[in-house]
């Protein structure tokens, strides 16, 4: 039976753009693009690791919003659950520390990049509601 890994992924807003940020080299699906996020610890709510995980990886604070979308995808290395929440900034300006590179991407653009699999359903809802 495949792994199970649950993660949590922020779509950042701002000024009409969304915050990608491109896997590195060394890390599974290195050069792909993805929501920033990672993985929800025991205990955590995904609102709470997202919390978590954005100010370890990218040193800002956000507040959750709506869920976006939930998707399960299954890599070579397991099955990725990945549950996507709308994000603001609250302090501070998203820094790659594990990233190869932050992008803010306008929205009628998202479709320019590679995404991870996992993230794309979350790309799709995202273009859609923030277009409707």
């Amino acid at each position: 039976m495949a792994k199970q890994i649950n993660v949590v992924g922020a779509v950042l807003v701002r000024d009409g753009t969304v915050l990608a940020a491109q896997r590195g080299p060394g890390m599974a699906l290195a050069g792909h693009w993805e929501f920033p996020g990672g993985k929800i610890e025991v205990g955590e709510s995904p609102q709470e690791a997202l919390e978590r995980e954005l100010q370890e990886e990218l040193l800002c604070t956000v507040k959750v919003g709506d869920h976006v979308e939930t998707t399960s995808y299954e890599y070579d290395f397991g099955v990725v659950t990945l549950t996507t929440y709308f994000a603001t900034l609250t302090s501070g300006e998203p820094r790659a520390t594990e990233h190869s590179e932050l992008r803010w991407i306008p929205v009628a653009d998202l479709r320019s990049v590679e995404w991870a699999p996992a993230d794309i359903p979350a790309v799709e809802r995202t273009i859609q509601t923030l277009t409707d």
